[in-house]
């Protein structure tokens, strides 16, 4: 994680650097750093008193934009600007390559985990193959070293805090732990909610958000993520969605009526006709 702040930063500087000098290629492309963005800007850094040829530099699928990219190079690079633009590209190249190289580590070391991998992978959010290690990195692969789901989640620090006297609570705050995990589920649980395609997590942290705003909504989402990923490494079975809908039931054991059951159904995102 580091590193990748570590990047934006020097992304963030990089920038800095093209508006002022007046090179605005930011507003044409969407990323600097982008194949065509960058062979104009080594252009403009190799013969700054020439004039780049932007149509012979920028790839056929930008052609409609050259005329855009010609005006915004209009602006003077100076060379200390230019000198201080090669040491931030060579930070960043390096931050990338040393990224690369710890990626690599790391999924060398999760071999012995393959199995656990695919499990979490299938839980939504955790698609990509580094995020399951990063899971297992923090909480082990080993669901029966916790008592219950819960007792993880407390781990984590995803539990309110148990503050009372004589009856009456005085904070619903989340109690302190986690201090990598908790960030990292955070930033899971913010891409989840806005997907369509998880409606089961989608639904709920939007009827919380309502009484309870983003942050304790997004903490409460963290917390079914959690025990997404407890329930599929202790039981060793794919993530169901539709086992995570039934958690909201409280009393699993009374009868539903037809019409419960579609309000049920709809809530979570199903179409039923």
């Amino acid at each position: 994680m580091k590193l990748t702040q570590l990047q934006v930063s020097e992304k963030n500087r990089y920038q800095n650097c093209l508006t002022w000098s007046n090179l605005q290629i930011a507003s044409v492309v969407s990323d600097v750093f982008g194949k065509s963005a960058q062979a104009i800007i080594k252009s403009i850094l190799d013969k700054p008193e020439d004039k780049p040829n932007i149509e012979q530099l920028v790839h056929k699928r930008m052609k409609h934009k050259v005329q855009e990219l010609e005006n915004a190079t209009e602006g003077e690079l100076t060379p200390e600007q230019a000198e201080k633009i090669r040491v931030i590209k060579a930070h960043y190249d390096a931050l990338a390559i040393c990224k690369e190289d710890l990626e690599q580590m790391i999924r060398e070391l999760g071999r012995e985990y393959q199995e656990q991998v695919k499990l979490i992978q299938t839980v939504p959010g955790f698609k990509e193959e580094l995020s399951a290690l990063r899971i297992i990195s923090e909480i082990g692969a080993n669901m029966t070293v916790f008592d219950s789901a819960g007792k993880l989640c407390s781990w984590a620090g995803l539990v309110p805090a148990n503050n009372e006297s004589a009856g009456k609570k005085y904070s619903t705050r989340i109690s302190k732990g986690g201090r990598y995990l908790k960030p990292f589920l955070v930033q899971i649980a913010n891409a989840v909610v806005k997907s369509e395609k998880y409606p089961e997590f989608r639904n709920k942290y939007l009827k919380l958000k309502k009484r309870r705003r983003h942050r304790k909504a997004i903490i409460a989402i963290c917390r079914r993520l959690l025990v997404a990923i407890y329930q599929v490494l202790l039981k060793q079975e794919n993530y169901n969605p539709v086992l995570q809908g039934l958690t909201e039931i409280r009393n699993p054991d009374k009868t539903m009526s037809v019409k419960d059951a579609i309000r049920f159904a709809q809530q979570h995102g199903f179409n039923v006709s």
